[in-house]
């Protein structure tokens, strides 16, 4: 009787599009290890993302909006399941691997800094050779996970993880699953946010825009998924109708001009940039203050890379504790002496 493992290897071949990534076909780890009888090696790596430390803190870090009172707001965590989600369904509807797609999804943002792109935006001009979280994200299941040893996730979820971003070309077309996926879901999702936090009025989004993909997330979601399927079945590629391609660009220029950088969502990065400014020189100064992980790391890396190691890694709420920790005075408990 074949293993479960097995007998998933001969379900990829007969099911999925012959320009899939078979599970059987992976390029391998960093480090070579046992092999489960189980489960696939996109299927561990999947696992050990979900159980990562780092995929935990995502629930408390910004998508948009700085630490949101709202229980409903998107968080980086609902945004990577929401990309997990549109991934899948992609590579379901092309006949592609969807272990693999859902392993880099959940993966794809595991690097992002405290407060957002804000966040990014801060590290990238303090760090010398700069800060860009597709990149972060890789090192985090290369070498930050467990105590600096690294998740040795395969070749192709790291790739797909590192080219995630519109301009990354990933060796897969899970990968560019991955891609479209981020893509239309944060659009479509901080659109919703924006709505809810009154930055913006669902009528407020032109009417072109409106009439190609559709006037509720169901429907523009929907409709971007439907014209990757009708446009890259069959093919070696997955790529989007060009009216939908055009009109989502045009959605994602009018929440850049409405929403991303508007006082509104942009008001507290001031403050950010102080916080994380002058902790990075504190600890720069203090590697002795780093939490134990990080001052092994900076017997192997420059000091830099570990600091950014560091502040990368805080939620929204941790660095501001962090902060108040380090600058703050703590107040003063008096005796009263007529007592």
């Amino acid at each position: 009787m074949p293993v479960l493992k097995e007998r998933t290897f001969a379900i990829e071949e007969q099911f999925l599009s012959p320009y899939a990534t078979k599970s059987k076909d992976t390029k391998g780890r960093l480090r070579e290890e046992k092999p489960c009888e189980m489960r696939t090696d996109f299927q561990r790596d999947r696992d050990r993302i979900i159980y990562c430390k780092a995929f935990r803190r995502l629930k408390n870090k910004t998508q948009v909006f700085f630490s949101p009172e709202g229980d409903h707001y998107i968080t980086r965590l609902t945004h990577t399941l929401d990309v997990a989600q549109i991934a899948r369904s992609l590579a379901r509807a092309l006949a592609l691997n969807e272990d693999l797609a859902e392993a880099i999804a959940l993966g794809h943002d595991l690097g992002h800094t405290p407060f957002g792109h804000s966040g990014e935006r801060i590290l990238n001009k303090l760090a010398p050779n700069g800060f860009r979280h597709n990149e972060q994200s890789v090192r985090v299941v290369d070498v930050l996970e467990k105590d600096g040893n690294g998740l040795n996730l395969t070749f192709e979820v790291r790739d797909g993880i590192l080219n995630h971003k519109k301009s990354g070309h990933p060796a897969t077309l899970e990968g560019s699953c991955v891609s479209f996926a981020d893509r239309i879901a944060y659009i479509n999702h901080d659109l919703d946010d924006a709505v809810r936090a009154g930055v913006l009025k669902p009528e407020d989004i032109p009417s072109e825009i409106t009439d190609v993909l559709g006037n509720s997330s169901r429907e523009r979601i929907n409709t971007a998924i439907t014209s990757v399927w009708l446009n890259s079945y069959g093919k070696n590629c997955v790529t989007m109708g060009q009216d939908v391609e055009q009109a989502s660009e045009a959605l994602r220029a009018f929440m850049f001009d409405r929403v991303y950088f508007t006082e509104f969502a942009r008001g507290e990065e001031d403050k950010a940039e102080r916080m994380l400014s002058y902790m990075y020189e504190y600890f720069l100064g203090h590697m002795e203050k780093l939490p134990a992980t990080f001052v092994k790391l900076a017997k192997s890396y420059p000091k830099e890379q570990v600091v950014c190691d560091y502040i990368s890694s805080m939620t929204d709420r941790y660095a501001v504790y962090t902060f108040n920790r380090i600058f703050i005075p703590r107040g003063w408990s008096f005796v009263d002496e007529n007592s």
